[in-house]
């Protein structure tokens, strides 16, 4: 039996904090004062008699016991959001889904597959909040609770561990340049060359810049000092199209481009099958059948690549 000391908003300013890794942020994301929440995590941790939270020099981290707690209090409030969902659903309302999108999957996968659901919904007030970034943080907050799936390439992601992976294709990354760029007409085209560019690249510490380093150690290359690292697609584009640099980009992401000959693809593949694209979800969770309806659009989506 959940001990009656605990309250939902004990819960929420835990959950917020955890998320935030500081009292001062979840404070302003909950609209209440700092002293508020220092008082709503004090009682949680004199409930479940262990401490929740450590500071760190970055501000507060989870120790084991808020760790423990996190794995369960994510997916409890969010089972509760769901059930409160369905009353609302069977009242006629529509659903709404959050979805964690790489940038493997933003241009051209994830908008196909919204529009088949949204398509084949009854409820014309269903939609979906994407959110994007790196696959470390998207996977961390569908364990918590915070989103419904995640979709991308996440072959290496050592953070899928408990999470549940389904496998749609697969996509390699490509080395592109601008049409008419000199070095897009040479074939084969010598690794070297490569050091004479500017490179846009995924940042470290995600997947896809460690299939970039894993390349420049097969061809001995050392990354250029003059470089952007960003998984922003729009960014990544425009400063290629407008100079000599080399992106290294998602086959998705340039497919377009690559056929109207705005850019063009080097004689020299980075990875030959690429990595397997797919989606995220927490086993923990119940899915409704909106999610089960998006998973299946996703399916159908894919089946075109």
């Amino acid at each position: 039996m959940l001990n009656p000391r605990i309250k939902l908003r004990h819960l929420q300013a835990f959950l917020e904090v955890a998320k935030r890794r500081s009292f001062a942020r979840a404070a302003d994301s909950l609209a209440i004062t700092q002293p508020g929440i220092s008082k709503a995590i004090r009682e949680l941790e004199e409930s479940v008699a262990a401490p929740l939270f450590e500071r760190t020099p970055q501000g507060v981290a989870l120790t084991q016991a808020g760790l423990t707690l996190l794995r369960h209090a994510g997916p409890a409030l969010r089972a509760l959001e769901e059930g409160v969902g369905a009353v609302s659903a069977a009242q006629g309302s529509g659903e709404w889904l959050r979805v964690g999108a790489l940038s493997t999957v933003e241009s051209q996968l994830l908008p196909r597959a919204i529009l088949r659901w949204q398509v084949s919904l009854d409820a014309p007030d269903s939609g979906v909040k994407v959110v994007t970034g790196a696959s470390a943080y998207l996977l961390s907050q569908l364990r918590a609770g915070e989103l419904d799936l995640v979709v991308g390439r996440m072959t290496e992601a050592r953070e899928i561990r408990d999470l549940t992976f389904e496998h749609l294709y697969y996509e390699p990354l490509l080395l592109v340049v601008r049409g008419g760029h000199p070095l897009a007409g040479i074939a084969p085209l010598p690794a070297e060359r490569l050091s004479e560019l500017a490179w846009v690249l995924p940042p470290p510490q995600t997947t896809l810049r460690q299939r970039v380093d894993s390349f420049c150690v097969r061809h001995g290359l050392g990354l250029p000092g003059r470089r952007l690292e960003t998984l922003s697609l729009p960014v990544s584009r425009r400063y290629t199209l407008d100079s000599d640099a080399l992106w290294v980009a998602p086959r998705e992401a340039v497919a377009d481009d690559l056929a109207a000959g705005l850019l063009a693809e080097l004689a020299l593949p980075l990875e030959e099958q690429g990595g397997s694209v797919g989606f995220c979800r927490n086993a923990s969770l119940q899915p409704s059948l909106g999610l089960e309806a998006f998973c299946e659009a996703l399916r159908e989506a894919a089946a075109a690549y």
